[in-house]
């Protein structure tokens, strides 16, 4: 028997994950004094309206090898070998640790740095979902995955530039010359790394870059899992932006999956954000 683990980096919830028959293993997050298991006593609901009460910036915590290797063991004594999924090492040591774990669990669990994050890593887990059920044996599972991850593309456009610079990815000057200008940053995930790949004036003009970005970096392979995300507390803007692209869905998607980014990007995008993660063709 496999099972996933993956972090709640995804953005799977735990009721998902039980749906699924996965195992989600939850991140830390801290709002000053206060400290949360991500997606267990924290909803993205939770965080959002959390991230937009405080001045505070959260703060999200690697898993420790120590919790990792508690879970190697409990999902081994159940029969299981174990595929684990991580964010990107270069966004967080959560890999290193569920690599370091793992030393004890030789053919037992095989951890794959996704080199992506939130619904990147959701559509690499329902692939791998997919592979299981196609009765592949794990190695070549592993083999697939790290193959594929390649080919993941997560591009997102920006409401705001404020919780970039609150995190220090932008200058103070940067952000406020682009709050005055209304420019709209598009970011990817690039070789696990997040970049500005594109900035826009206005909703509408942030949504027909992000099209054009979709399209330079390969278009959406349709056979393979992808979905669409926001942030924040409202869907609104997502839906909308589904509605005037529809040319870039209608003719191969009958279902067009939505979910919601959680604490773990949602620290550094604030609300408003709409993305979309796929697999290039």
């Amino acid at each position: 028997m496999i099972k996933i683990l993956i972090d709640s980096a995804s953005d799977i919830s735990q009721e998902e994950a039980s749906k699924y028959g996965i195992e989600v293993i939850p991140l830390i997050v801290n709002f000053g004094d206060e400290q949360f298991l991500d997606g267990v006593n924290l909803t993205p609901k939770q965080f959002y309206e959390k991230l937009i009460e405080t001045d505070t910036l959260p703060k999200t915590s690697q898993i420790t090898p120590f919790r990792f290797e508690e879970t190697y063991e409990r999902l081994v004594s159940e029969g299981y070998d174990v595929i684990v999924i991580t964010l990107s090492s270069k966004l967080s040591n959560t890999y290193n640790s569920a690599l370091l774990a793992s030393q004890e669990f030789e053919n037992k669990v095989y951890v794959i740095d996704s080199l992506t994050v939130t619904a990147g890593e959701r559509i690499l887990c329902e692939y791998a979902l997919k592979l299981i059920k196609d009765g592949l044996e794990i190695k070549e599972i592993v083999d697939k995955l790290n193959k594929v991850k390649e080919r993941i593309r997560l591009i997102a456009v920006v409401d705001t530039l404020e919780y970039l610079k609150k995190g220090g990815r932008i200058s103070k000057t940067v952000a406020f010359a682009g709050e005055l200008l209304n420019i709209k940053p598009v970011i990817s995930i690039e070789n696990g790394e997040v970049k500005l790949v594109g900035k826009a004036r206005g909703s509408k003009k942030a949504n027909n870059l992000l099209n054009e970005i979709i399209n330079q970096k390969g278009e959406i392979d349709f056979k393979l899992p992808y979905t669409t995300v926001y942030s924040g507390l409202s869907d609104i803007m997502l839906k909308k932006y589904i509605e005037d692209q529809k040319n870039l869905w209608e003719s191969s998607a009958n279902i067009i999956p939505i979910y919601t980014v959680g604490s773990t990007i949602g620290t550094h995008v604030g609300p408003g954000a709409i993305g979309v993660a796929f697999f290039s063709k």
